[in-house]
């Protein structure tokens, strides 16, 4: 075959790159954002990282506070992650976990068992935390059918008041969150619900020193009428992040657990957010020493760099799904990106990170140092609570602190103190009038007083009722 002259050669070379007002557009029309009222939507480009910083199209710098949506570690362009990800990239990106397997995705899974909770000893790995959720859903479903002396009518789930566990179907139903969900209530399945174990806005008649007893009576109360129905309990310890950081009465996550064995109930724990470092343990279930049958991880698993999930489960539950094959008692269920050898050496090189820049024993400084932050931030007119857990924080707007009176939604003060915070170079989203304040582990302590700045302008600006 003849050669190709250069001079006529019409291979199609690069496209010129769109100009900025061409991507904002696409941005608004083309783009469907995730829980976004696109018709009000302004587009934020963001070009670029480097620590727990992120530049926008124009160059603008912002400190990312909420950890690109609670995932980002250890800030971005970390040199140990990214060269992880490239090393893995000259072998193989991807391979097929259905049947098969890869040296660095078993790695991973053997390294997750040894730092994991005392008996989890079974890694199944998905995409994302809402499919870490439904895995633990069906595993749950499926054991009580194939234990050596099968419960079958043992088919029913119960959460938490105000739980969001994701947006599948399964994730949806046992979440509690009315207007993410309510609207998709013909789809969902029955789930037992009790209130959820708040600290703040306590019920009436309940203390603080006898919340926990409340809440753990309540409990105990549905598990003791339902149990035979009941596959599992789905809770995100310590915290419920998406209902607004609500932060659980210390002891209630270990009550629980208590009142699951007694009852012969499974745990299901939801770590996609509190995992990895944000309570102050590498999993916030070791803050009360607890071990739950199944263990759902996400977000910080790749320290923010690629979508991964694992599903954690004991070998009561692993032991369950074995036998020959003719009796179909396999796990059937499987995502094509599950396990994926990226994402998996991300992860590794994320736990290499934990290790040798002593992550967890770095945080008491930081924790104590947000704490300082929102005593004073709990101290302005319309602040009613300031919460914290590890290195998640909350500041929760009221039109009036005495009978925490709420904002009416539609003035979107939260939303009004973010926007000022990114005008002084923070990235914050709101729950509502819940400011969060999440940022990466790798915050330095002159990073979270800026923001604790950014955020304290805002709430004296917006709170007040200025505009």
């Amino acid at each position: 075959m003849p050669s190709r002259d250069a001079s006529t050669d019409d291979t199609p070379g690069p496209r010129q790159a769109p100009a900025r007002p061409e991507l904002e557009r696409w941005d608004r029309e083309v783009v469907w954002h995730a829980f976004t009222q696109m018709a009000e939507y302004e587009p934020l480009l963001i070009e670029r990282g480097q620590g727990c910083r992120v530049f926008d199209i124009d160059g603008h710098e912002y400190i990312d506070a909420v950890s690109s949506l609670w995932c980002n570690v250890h800030g971005h362009r970390h040199a140990h992650i990214d060269a992880a990800i490239v090393n893995q990239l000259s072998r193989v990106a991807h391979t097929t976990s259905l049947g098969a397997s890869n040296s660095t995705t078993v790695r991973l899974a053997k390294r997750l068992t040894e730092i994991a909770p005392a008996g989890l000893n079974h890694v199944f790995f998905s995409d994302d935390g809402a499919t870490a959720v439904e895995v633990a859903l069906k595993m749950a479903f499926q054991y009580w059918r194939q234990r050596p002396d099968p419960r079958p009518q043992k088919t029913s789930f119960l959460a938490l008041g105000e739980a969001y566990h994701g947006d599948t179907l399964g994730g949806v139903s046992v979440g509690g969150v009315a207007k993410f969900h309510d609207l998709f209530a013909p789809l969902l399945f029955d789930v037992k619900r009790v209130p959820p174990p708040r600290s703040y806005r306590l019920p009436h008649g309940v203390t603080v020193e006898t919340a926990l007893n409340h809440y753990l009576n309540q409990l105990e109360a549905v598990l003791a009428e339902h149990h035979e129905q009941l596959a599992a309990m789905v809770i995100e310890p310590l915290v419920q992040g998406a209902a607004g950081m609500l932060m659980h009465p210390a002891g209630y996550l270990r009550g629980a657990r208590e009142l699951c064995r007694r009852y012969d109930v499974l745990m299901i724990a939801d770590e996609v957010a509190v995992g990895f470092g944000r309570t102050g343990r590498m999993f916030a279930c070791e803050q009360e020493d607890v071990s739950p049958d199944l263990l759902c991880l996400a977000k910080g698993l790749t320290g923010g760099y690629l979508p991964m999930a694992a599903t954690l489960a004991t070998d009561a539950i692993w032991q369950a799904f074995l036998g020959r094959y003719d009796e179909g008692r396999q796990f059937f269920h499987g995502h094509t990106y599950g396990g994926n050898p990226l994402a998996a050496a991300a992860a590794l090189a994320s736990l290499d990170v934990f290790e040798s820049e002593r992550v967890l024993e770095q945080l008491p400084a930081k924790t104590a140092r947000l704490r300082e932050h929102l005593t004073r931030l709990a101290e302005l007119p319309h602040v009613g609570d300031a919460r914290q857990c590890g290195l998640i924080g909350a500041v929760e707007l009221v039109a009036e602190r005495e009978s925490q009176r709420p904002f009416d939604w539609r003035e979107r003060r939260g939303w009004q103190v973010c926007q000022h915070a990114r005008r002084r170079g923070v990235l914050l989203r709101p729950l509502g009038d819940v400011v969060v304040i999440m940022p990466p582990l790798a915050i330095t302590l002159a990073e979270l007083d800026q923001i604790a700045e950014a955020v304290e302008g805002g709430l004296k600006f917006h709170g007040s009722g200025c505009r």
